[in-house]
């Protein structure tokens, strides 16, 4: 009787959950592999890629990408390293950035908190194209943000104009010259000389663009889990004698490991997948510094009809994610 009860049990449950299936596979499941198979493929976007036209060609598409120093090697090579540097310096900053606002925010003593978490949440909610149009308006070379700068005696750069990276500005500045054994050793079509340029200044724009925009959200993350940690933590804390800040650096902080890991799961996601400020900015531009591996693969897929090599990337990417989503669980698991 109690097996024929949980045997119906099982089927009622499937039952519910079979339409979220079909549409996974359908909406989800289907794209992948058909993409999957277009990489490795010579489907130029005409007709359907399964048809008898289209030939296997292995890992050719990849090849060309990753290997034998062509352009679309240097291209991928230019929006790994532009990438790079936007992972880099937005991750840690909306991160660090994102519990700041979050602590302020959840502090009794602060008025008016509805308002302040209205107010920093709002950039997030706001069109990407319009907040991406206005940053341009702000950073161009005659904007508000170069006008700042002049008032304190700062001549402010090219933004959207100037292709040289910030670390080789500066470098520059000291007189440090390209040294040898940098600029003859490359990797993915460019010289290490090239990975150390830092992003340009427009990258450098795109890069406060996504901590304004995205802070505000992982705040929400952080506000949650504070919730739900409660005041007696705290209190505890108080009572053995910790101050503020150790009562936060080794009591609050390790209870927000899993949101610190959503967070920064989160953002790493983000920040491989960035395109929209891209292709509603620069696209590219200036001498590609902000081209990054997501407008690359809608460039060579909708622009040059490679769309082999266009899902090839998107691979690339999905590749670089899992591993470093699986490299960030190792490094933020319990330690004993």
């Amino acid at each position: 009787m109690a097996r024929t009860i949980n045997s119906g049990r099982t089927r009622d449950g499937w039952l519910f959950v079979a339409p979220a299936f079909v549409l996974l596979a359908v909406f989800l499941a289907f794209p992948v592999l058909m993409a999957l198979w277009v990489s490795v493929s010579d489907w130029r976007g005409v007709g359907s890629p399964f048809s008898g036209d289209v030939g296997f060609v292995g890992a050719e598409n990849y090849s060309n990408i990753l290997t034998g120093g062509s352009l679309q090697q240097r291209d991928f090579g230019t929006a790994m390293r532009n990438n790079v540097y936007y992972v880099l310096f937005v991750v840690p900053i909306q991160t660090a950035l994102a519990l700041a606002l979050a602590v302020l925010v959840h502090h009794r003593a602060l008025k008016g908190r509805g308002f302040f978490r209205t107010a920093f949440y709002f950039p997030s909610v706001t069109s990407a194209v319009a907040i991406t149009v206005l940053w341009l308006f702000l950073f161009n070379s005659s904007g508000a943000v170069n006008a700042a700068l002049g008032w304190v005696g700062i001549d402010g750069p090219n933004w959207f104009g100037d292709a040289r990276g910030i670390f080789h500005t500066a470098l520059g500045a000291v007189g440090v010259d390209a040294p040898a054994a940098l600029t003859e050793h490359r990797m993915l079509g460019i010289s290490w000389w090239e990975w150390l340029a830092g992003p340009s200044f427009a990258m450098s724009a795109f890069i406060l663009l996504a901590v304004f925009t995205t802070s505000g959200t992982f705040m929400l993350l952080f506000i949650a889990a504070l919730n739900n940690i409660g005041e007696e933590v705290d209190e505890a804390g108080m009572v053995d004698g910790a101050g503020a800040w150790q009562r936060f650096w080794h009591l609050t902080l390790p209870m927000l490991r899993p949101t610190v890991f959503t967070v920064l799961t989160l953002g790493l996601i983000g920040t491989w997948q960035v395109f929209d400020q891209i292709y509603t900015g620069t696209q590219g531009g200036p001498a590609k510094t902000t081209l990054t591996p997501a407008y690359l693969s809608f460039q060579a897929s909708f622009n040059s009809q490679r769309w082999g090599e266009g899902a090839a990337i998107a691979f690339i990417l999905f590749a670089i994610i899992v591993l470093l989503t699986l490299f960030q669980r190792w490094a933020l698991r319990e330690k004993s």
